[in-house]
């Protein structure tokens, strides 16, 4: 048995052991990742050029678009790094940064979704009430205290993974180190660590889907209220953006992270992981850019001026 001191490196298996796919996974994941931030770095331009887009929403999306752009960064990179080498290794530093920076992006994820959540309630329940309640004071707080929490509740993860030891066996049966997969190698009791990551999960995971969903249960009711048929698809088409992003990142996310150990099948967790955090920040700025006619002449206009320095 080995504690991790004396740990120097994992082996990451990857999403497959066969060398046939190694090209086809390399081409396919650099597409995805320069598609991610090319699409993230977009909407961020986008949002802090145009003065209109200068809204309580748009700044939490900007938000959403930092995390995005780090939640990728996290994992992508050393994983189309490892496809060319034949041994695909991570030292023990670089697998807990990674453990980190993407339980931190996890956390503050949820907790942006939440709040851009009660953001569609007060602007869709309240409208008239909006710039009380909503306002760029608690904008910014909401965006300083996510990132805050975010990191507060990865540094205890990961400072628990310290006092672990790791047997022989090093290798780490994915495509980066999550923190799911990496306890699994230790030799050590990890109950405290398996009870720390469920209650974080109820807490920052189910807490703030219980918010999201309150929310857009007022905001149905509000919006079948509505006798015009126009009035209700254009209320309907402000959320709509954000309720497809919410559905498709809780109902993989909380998979991962709430079904109980003995259910763990490494194959199909992967598929799952790659699902929220591959796809959803490469699908984040096209789901928000295809469906709103603002959002799409300003990325127009953005596009534009871009080509027009460009020639310059």
């Amino acid at each position: 048995m080995k504690n991790q001191s004396s740990v120097t490196e994992f082996i990451l298996l990857g999403l497959s052991s066969l060398p046939e796919h190694r090209m086809v996974l390399f081409g396919v994941f650099t597409f995805i990742y320069i598609a991610s931030l090319t699409g993230n770095i977009l909407i961020v331009l986008m949002v802090t050029t145009t003065p209109s887009l200068q809204t309580p929403m748009y700044l939490l999306l900007i938000n959403l678009s930092f995390i995005n752009i780090l939640s990728i960064s996290v994992s992508i990179p050393k994983m189309l790094h490892n496809l060319l080498e034949d041994k695909k290794t991570i030292g023990f530093s670089g697998c807990i940064a990674q453990i980190y920076l993407f339980t931190w992006t996890l956390v503050s994820e949820v907790l942006v979704l939440a709040a851009m959540a009660f953001d569609r309630y007060v602007a869709i329940c309240h409208p008239l009430h909006y710039t009380i309640i909503i306002g760029r004071e608690l904008c910014v707080g909401l965006t300083i205290g996510t990132w805050i929490l975010g990191g507060a509740n990865s540094a205890i993860h990961t400072g628990f993974v310290f006092r672990l030891s790791f047997c022989s066996s090093i290798v780490v049966n994915h495509f980066f180190c999550e923190l799911p997969s990496v306890l699994k190698l230790s030799c050590s009791d990890t109950s405290l660590n398996e009870t720390l990551a469920f209650l974080a999960d109820a807490v920052f995971g189910m807490g703030s889907c219980v918010i999201t969903l309150t929310s857009y249960f007022f905001i149905l009711r509000t919006i079948l209220k509505i006798h015009s048929r126009e009035g209700k698809k254009k209320a309907f088409s402000t959320c709509c953006s954000h309720l497809i992003v919410v559905s498709f990142f809780y109902s993989t996310a909380i998979y991962t992270y709430l079904h109980p150990s003995s259910a763990y099948f490494p194959e199909k967790d992967k598929v799952i992981t790659v699902l929220y955090s591959v796809i959803t920040p490469m699908l984040n700025p096209l789901i928000y850019s295809l469906r709103n006619k603002e959002v799409k002449e300003a990325l127009r206009k953005l596009i534009s001026r871009l080509g027009l320095f460009q020639r310059k």
